[in-house]
């Protein structure tokens, strides 16, 4: 469903450290990547800090991608390199306030890319709230890896959040459920849909700036 909406990455939520409907077991992961096309990222994201699980997992599941939340140690991203040759790797930022674009510069030094995101007082992801965008944005600014916006993305704010950020890509999960938890078709299409709009409103008025600057 998301793939023929034209989702370019799925994740699949693996070692969590609160229970959640969203998370999956190892096998049924594997079962859908193993079916997904080319050209699509499968995107493991955890929480768990150890690496010799992420690496085992990643491997099960046949992850091409690792999105890493919580306590993983910087130390161990080039061994995870080694052993996943190829694999590529985003770190979860979260947005606290103006010292969150410091951290985010220098996590960034080690990844791949990073993912911005909101945290709870009992969640570190999937808290369906947004955060200041004006600290995302400056984030942006400052970071020369790609930059993944997450946090309370909707239908209805995805436009806004693109072109005041201006990030790399976007990443959602429950701006597009049901109230029961359950992913809505029509969510997912407006999402994507209002998503490429708005990306090509921000690169046609990047190409417009520029033209202006020379």
């Amino acid at each position: 469903m998301a793939i023929s909406s034209g989702a370019d990455g799925l994740g699949f939520l693996i070692g969590l450290r609160y229970a959640t409907d969203d998370e999956i077991n190892i096998p049924r992961a594997a079962e859908i990547i193993a079916a997904t096309p080319p050209l699509v990222a499968n995107v493991l994201v955890t929480h768990r800090g150890d690496m010799e699980w992420v690496i085992e997992t990643a491997k099960a599941i046949g992850a091409n991608t690792i999105q890493l939340h919580g306590d993983f140690s910087v130390r161990d991203v080039p061994q995870l390199r080694k052993e996943l040759s190829g694999i590529k790797l985003i770190k979860a930022v979260h947005v606290r306030g103006p010292e969150s674009i410091n951290e985010a510069a220098e996590t960034a030094k080690s990844y791949d890319a990073i993912l911005i995101d909101t945290e709870t007082p009992t969640r570190i992801g999937g808290t369906g709230q947004t955060h200041d965008w004006s600290i995302s944005a400056r984030i942006v600014e400052s970071t020369r890896r790609p930059v993944i916006l997450a946090g309370g993305l909707t239908p209805e704010n995805v436009r806004e959040a693109i072109l005041t950020v201006k990030p790399y890509a976007v990443d959602v999960n429950s701006g597009v459920e049901y109230p029961d938890g359950k992913k809505s078709p029509e969510r997912i299409r407006a999402f994507i849909l209002r998503a490429r709009h708005a990306f090509e409103e921000l690169a046609t008025s990047l190409i417009d700036a520029d033209s202006v600057t020379q």
